[in-house]
């Protein structure tokens, strides 16, 4: 039976959905990242391997960074 570890949750703003992370150990013999955004009554969930949240935190933590330094930057 697969495990899951409680790892953070917490609102986001502005618009309040509800974020909660969760590690699941599967019985298989590896672990993913479980993402569940909430919105009201509406689930998003996706759930990732080790690379894909390193490439997803490395992008979040870029774009924080140039909205403090005033830097836009285009897709691609």
């Amino acid at each position: 039976m697969d495990e899951f570890i409680k790892f953070d949750k917490f609102l986001a703003t502005p618009y309040r959905q509800e974020i909660e992370l969760q590690q699941v150990n599967h019985e298989a013999g590896f672990c993913t990242l479980r993402l569940r955004i909430r919105e009201i009554k509406r689930f998003t969930i996706f759930e990732i391997d080790k690379e894909t949240a390193q490439h997803w935190g490395n992008a979040l933590l870029d774009w924080a960074k140039s909205q403090e330094q005033g830097v836009t930057k285009s897709a691609g």
